[in-house]
């Protein structure tokens, strides 16, 4: 009896159902994705890090070593499962040339290694340890990804030629926002080319238990080892891992999250149309004493159908689009052991979508209760009342012509009725414009301001060379006295002890300057003053230090007591630095950075390229190709989403628009009568719908806009700030939120308006106008 109930149903409403399915479909694919792509994820980076066997600490150290008092210290120290030193031959990227490109313009320090002895492999792409034989070239997949080398393509090393036999996962290195990037060669070959750059050691230590890695950091600078660099751990490695596929997986379970709301909202609209046309037979069944509960079987057994039916569409798309969607990880991270488990928790949150469907479905059709029997076989319609539009009458009507009018005094009268269709607009528009909004952040130049870093055009890095001060000094003399530049500042790095609470002592690395020429954006407080100090997140999550709070850094023997002025995101040298004005001619330079404003942003190229040449011995970089080598995976990640997102709202728009019209027509049968009864045309009807539509999509708009500015800034800042930016500010392009993106939504609503409101012409005034 159900399925032929069922059956006969769908024959007489099959737009509406397909529609119906499609929603739910969508829901359950972007579910099901999200999961799968979280647990993929989460296990590719495991598996990844388990294979190469990732140092749980990693210092990075450019000059002497002394490895006989490191070995010490790592025997000493109980916690320590196996230790090495690593090296890492830093090359100028005007030296490499991979096929037909050269890395001359390359923002990352470029190295060169032999496979580690005992961890921190350096794995294939069928995640096996690479074994190079002399003359052969194992490249970053970066590289690969970007197109500029290929399998087979030679090589030019310093004037030394290798052949590309293969690319090279490295858990370390593979982030973009990773500043440096290992290339493997054979022990040979190394040899050969090692007097051809800068030596930086790798000094890696892998921990019995990784809960007392703070105490082995501490542990670690108490002991006053070498620290010529930044320090990295295993946490972070993780973080910078997931960061690209990660925003992008955060996008489409927050989309996937608002289309199953959307999809409750299409099962209200369908769910009250049904009720309408079948609002006098309702009636008769209660006449004749069926029960309520037995009513309601007859439509939750279509709503089971379409729910089952969707979802299982919504499983078979999610298993054609995931391969796309895991390709980038796969790419980076190799496979997932993981992976069985992925397709699980895909049917979980399908079966979580079916579930909520029916929960809600049952819910709406509560409402029988509240059907009076004589009522619905009496009118064959329920009859409202019409509020709240005392003050808005047609007399008064100065403004609007009469359709219109009308229009928005029943939007007035029947608040209750679109609301539903009004959250599904302000949904829609959210959907839209926090991708948007997120990629036009990340992308922009600002963006690198919630990260740590100054808004200018240039940057010259010295670092890993004899005398820094002296060197920079010249830099700086030449930028003051260059009158394309309007202004210049230089940052130094120096590593200084710090008191904890227990007494114990602590390295900190301090940038050390002017911070106001080009500020950063704080999370909390500002910039530091004499003495004072300002903390990266990590740092100041790390040692328990807020705003206001006290520190002791100690110089030159002697305890100065800094007060925290401000906390700021990080993402450079491990996440784990701190800013400060003070002068000190005692600590050593670790590194220093130049940075520069020009009169004439056209002059950047031109000026990198004079300076590069110039200074040899610095990295000079194009800060916004610093900003597209550094996040081009993840904006590139964002950017997809967004547009994804825009072409799914939109399809949403319509189509629940188009829903909403024709149950609103179908519930106003008998008033359109009475109207046409009156001398209205459908022309007349039609406009009225129109002007019913376009005061909610106004209203939602507006709505949607503030929420995805306000609510979406503060998701789109959560996400943000679990990969390392604990402040977050949308940059919103006026075009695209405020005039392309409305004029779309717009255009998309008044499509389906019409194409809604068609069956007004078909509404007779004999057939509705019976008592």
């Amino acid at each position: 009896m159900y399925f032929r109930i069922i059956r006969n149903d769908i024959s007489n409403s099959k737009l509406i159902t397909l529609t119906t399915m499609i929603f739910v479909a969508a829901a359950a694919m972007l579910v099901s994705l999200a999961a799968v792509l979280i647990v993929n994820l989460s296990g590719s980076i495991h598996t990844l890090m388990t294979q190469a066997k990732t140092p749980h600490f990693m210092q990075m150290h450019s000059g002497d070593i002394d490895s006989a008092r490191l070995t010490a210290f790592a025997k000493q120290q109980g916690n320590v499962e196996d230790f090495q030193v690593a090296e890492f031959l830093n090359m100028d990227g005007a030296q490499i040339i991979l096929g037909e490109h050269s890395l001359v313009n390359s923002v990352q320090d470029n190295g060169f290694s032999t496979q580690s002895k005992k961890f921190d492999y350096l794995l294939d792409l069928d995640g096996n340890i690479i074994h190079v034989n002399d003359g052969e070239l194992y490249v970053p997949i970066s590289y690969m990804r970007d197109n500029t080398a290929k399998v087979g393509d030679i090589a030019m090393i310093g004037g030394k030629e290798f052949t590309i036999a293969g690319f090279l996962r490295d858990s370390q290195m593979n982030s973009s926002l990773s500043a440096s990037k290992r290339f493997l060669v054979s022990e040979q070959d190394y040899a050969e080319i090692k007097n051809l750059g800068s030596m930086e050691y790798l000094i890696e230590f892998r921990l019995k238990d990784m809960s007392e890695l703070r105490a082995f950091e501490a542990a670690y600078a108490a002991a006053g080892l070498e620290a010529n660099g930044p320090t990295v751990t295993y946490t972070l490695f993780k973080m910078m891992n997931a960061l690209s596929d990660g925003m992008m997986i955060g996008i489409i379970l927050l989309v996937s999250v608002l289309i199953v709301v959307i999809s409750l909202m299409c099962i209200r609209f369908t769910l009250l149309a049904k009720i309408e046309d079948d609002y006098r037979e309702i009636g008769v069944m209660k006449a004749i004493g069926l029960r309520v509960s037995d009513i309601k079987k007859f439509y939750l057994a279509k709503y089971a159908a379409i729910a089952a039916a969707g979802s299982m569409l919504g499983f078979a798309l999610s298993l054609v689009f995931k391969g796309m969607l895991l390709e980038n990880i796969r790419l980076y991270m190799g496979e997932s052991h993981n992976s069985s488990y992925a397709s699980l928790f895909g049917i979980i949150g399908i079966l979580f979508v079916f579930l909520a469907i029916i929960a809600y479905a049952n819910r709406v059709l509560k409402r029988f209760r509240t059907i009076s029997a004589a009522e619905a076989i009496r009118y064959g319609t329920a009859q409202e009342k019409n509020t709240g539009t005392n003050r808005f009458n047609l007399s008064g009507n100065r403004l609007f012509s009469t359709n219109v009018f009308l229009g928005i005094q029943d939007v007035l009268s029947r608040k209750r009725l679109y609301v539903t269709s009004l959250i599904v607009l302000v949904i829609s528009a959210f959907i839209i414009l926090v991708p948007q909004n997120l990629h036009n952040t990340i992308s922009s130049k600002s963006f690198i301001q919630y990260m740590g870093i100054g808004s200018y055009d240039m940057r010259v890095d010295i670092q890993q060379t004899d005398h820094i001060s002296e060197k920079t000094a010249e830099i700086l003399h030449t930028m003051n006295s260059d009158p394309a530049i309007t202004k210049a500042a230089v940052l130094t790095t120096k590593t200084f002890k710090v008191k904890t609470e227990d007494g114990s002592e602590e390295n900190i690395k301090i940038e050390l300057g002017d911070h106001s020429i080009f500020p950063i954006a704080y999370a909390k407080g500002k910039a530091p003053a004499e003495d004072e100090i300002a903390l990266s997140a990590m740092n100041a999550d790390e040692m328990g230090k807020q705003v206001g709070d006290a520190i002791t850094v100690v110089i030159n023997g002697d305890e100065k007591a800094l007060t925290v002025s401000g906390i700021y995101s990080d993402i450079t040298n491990g996440g784990k630095t701190a800013k400060a004005v003070f002068t000190d001619d005692t600590a050593d330079m670790m590194w220093s950075i130049v940075s520069a404003e020009l009169s004439d942003k056209a002059l950047v190229h031109e000026k990198v390229s004079a300076y590069a040449e110039r200074f040899d011995y610095a990295k000079i970089s194009d800060i916004d190709e610093f900003v597209s080598q550094t996040f081009g995976s993840t904006i590139s990640s964002v950017k997809k989403a967004a547009k994804a997102a825009i072409i799914v709202a939109l399809i949403i728009m319509v189509l629940v628009t188009l829903l909403f019209m024709k149950m609103l027509v179908a519930k106003d049968r008998h008033a359109i009568a009475v109207m046409k009864a009156f001398g209205f045309t459908n022309s007349d009807m039609k406009i009225q719908y129109i002007s019913r539509s376009v005061i909610v999509l106004i209203v939602g708009i507006i709505a949607g806009t503030l929420l995805a500015n306000t609510a979406g800034e503060m998701l789109a800042g959560a996400a943000i700030s679990s990969f390392g930016a604990s402040m977050f500010r949308f940059e919103i392009d006026p075009l695209s939120a405020y005039l392309y993106s409305p004029m779309m939504m717009i255009g998309s609503v008044l499509i389906a308006t019409v194409i809604g409101v068609s069956g007004v012409g078909q509404i007779k005034i004999s057939e509705n106008m019976k008592e």
